[in-house]
């Protein structure tokens, strides 16, 4: 299908230098479970774009070369003023375009998601979240935990090479 990545992953990223939970999931977590354990080929940002890349250009072409788009939802994620660049170019294509299929991971309890861009509740409507629980922290790497079971379901089928 000419894509090279199974899914981009569209996070908040921390303007400061303390390193967050979402960070650690996103740099650590996924990568052992989807890309290690399941086979997966992610493309996150600040690992797989390039500096001196234009920024903006990269973004779009990464995830025009990704079957899902994935989005981590969280406070600050929502809060944000001025929601970031792949999360605009994201919403875009999954809805005007109808190109990437999303899938939102729910990462703290947003409660009433009346705060949410319209297109954000569109596709909580259409779809739902999948939540992370407190209780997967205690053994993240559970590739067999029902979050990543849900995770796993929504991703594109893989094909090893044999």
């Amino acid at each position: 299908d000419g894509k090279t990545y199974d899914a981009y992953i569209i996070y908040p990223r921390s303007h400061t230098n303390e390193a967050n939970f979402v960070e650690y999931f996103v740099y650590q977590i996924m990568p052992d479970i989807l890309e290690n354990k399941c086979g997966y080929k992610l493309c996150i940002y600040g690992r797989d774009i390039y500096p001196g890349e234009d920024t903006a250009n990269a973004i779009e072409m990464r995830m025009q070369k990704s079957r899902r788009l994935i989005i981590l939802l969280t406070h600050q994620l929502i809060n944000c003023e001025e929601p970031a660049y792949d999360q605009h170019i994201a919403l875009y294509n999954a809805l005007i375009q109808n190109d990437a299929k999303v899938i939102l991971l729910e990462m703290e309890t947003i409660g009433t998601y009346e705060t949410l861009q319209e297109s954000l509740r569109f596709i909580i409507k259409q779809q739902g979240t999948i939540k992370w629980k407190e209780q997967h922290t205690v053994h993240p790497q559970s590739f067999n935990s029902r979050f990543w079971k849900q995770v796993r379901y929504h991703m594109p089928p893989t094909y090893k090479s044999s």
